[in-house]
C-alpha cells in the first residue's frame, strides 16, 4: 500500500479494530456506528491478532464490543482478559505508545477493567470490579444517565447532559474500596453517572445495577481509554428508540460517542 502524503492525512479517515471472541455479539451495530461516523472499520478475530495475521499497530482505535465473551464462563470478561494479557500485552503496549483511542461497552467495560487498562491504565493490576447486580437479574432496559466534566474524548459536546441509552447485562455493579472510589472522584475518572430527574442516583431500576456513586462508565486520566455498561451503538438511529414515534431527539444519544472518536483523529 502506497504511503499517504502528509497533506492528506486530515482527509483518511481513521482505523477501527472491533475486536471479535466467541460470544461476542455487538460487533456489527459497533462496526455500523461507527461507519455512520466516517470511519474505516474492520472486525478482527482475536486469533487473528495472536496468529499475528492482523496487528492492532494498523488501527487507531481499539474497540471490546458488548457480548458474552467465551460465554462469560468464570466471570464476566475474565477469559477474553486472560487471553489478551498472556498473549498480547506487548503489542497492547505499543498501542498506548502511540496517539490511540480505547473504547471498551459492557462486556468490554468488563474487560478493561479487569485487564487493569481501566481506570488507571495499569495493564495486570486490577484496582476495580464489576460484580452482579444488586438485583440478581440480568437487567435490560433504558436508562437515563448525567454527563460529568472530564478529559474523556467520546463525552464530549455532552457534559451537563442527560442522555438516554439501553443497557444489558447480569454484572454491572462497579465496586472497589473507599480509597479508589475517591480517587476517581477527586482525579475526574467517571464520565458517566445512573440519573433520575437529572440527578445521580443508587435508587433502583435507575440505577440497574446498584453501581457505586451511580458510576456507569469510567475513563483513564487522559480521557483516551473509555468504558461503559450501556451500549451507545444501540441508539444511533431515532428509531432505535422504543417510543421514538412519541418523542423526537435530533440525534439519537449514541451517535455523538462515535462522532467524538472520529473527530479525535481529523482535528490532530
Amino acid at each position: 500500500m502506497a504511503k499517504a502524503n502528509e497533506g492528506d492525512i486530515q482527509f483518511m479517515k481513521p482505523r477501527v479494530c472491533i475486536l471479535k471472541a466467541d460470544g461476542t455479539n455487538c460487533d456489527k451495530e459497533t462496526a455500523y456506528a461507527f461507519t455512520q461516523a466516517g470511519a474505516a472499520v474492520n472486525t478482527v478475530l482475536i486469533n487473528h491478532l495472536r496468529s499475528g495475521y492482523e496487528t492492532l499497530q494498523n488501527y487507531q482505535i481499539l474497540v471490546i464490543p458488548g457480548g458474552f465473551s467465551y460465554g462469560d464462563d468464570v466471570a464476566s470478561g475474565k477469559i477474553l482478559t486472560v487471553e489478551l494479557l498472556s498473549f498480547l500485552k506487548e503489542e497492547l503496549e505499543q498501542f498506548l505508545l502511540r496517539d490511540t483511542l480505547i473504547l471498551g461497552i459492557c462486556n468490554g467495560f468488563q474487560v478493561l477493567v479487569r485487564m487493569g487498562l481501566l481506570p488507571f491504565k495499569k495493564l495486570g493490576s486490577m484496582d476495580v470490579t464489576l460484580s452482579h447486580n444488586d438485583s440478581g437479574n440480568f437487567e435490560c432496559r433504558w436508562v437515563k444517565m448525567v454527563v460529568e466534566q472530564t478529559s474523556c474524548i467520546f463525552t464530549q459536546k455532552l457534559e451537563g447532559q442527560e442522555i438516554l441509552l439501553p443497557v444489558a447485562h447480569g454484572e454491572g455493579k462497579l465496586y472497589t474500596s473507599e480509597e479508589t472510589i475517591n480517587q476517581l472522584e477527586q482525579e475526574r475518572h467517571i464520565p458517566l453517572r445512573y440519573s433520575f430527574n437529572g440527578k445521580t442516583t443508587q435508587d433502583y431500576p435507575h440505577n440497574p445495577n446498584g453501581s457505586l456513586r451511580a458510576v456507569a462508565g469510567l475513563c483513564d486520566k487522559s480521557g483516551r481509554i473509555f468504558g461503559l455498561m450501556p451500549h451507545p451503538e444501540r441508539f444511533v438511529m431515532t428509531y432505535h428508540y422504543q417510543d421514538w414515534r412519541r418523542q423526537t431527539c435530533s440525534s439519537p444519544h449514541g451517535t455523538i460517542f462515535f462522532q467524538n472518536a472520529v473527530n479525535y483523529f481529523r482535528n490532530t
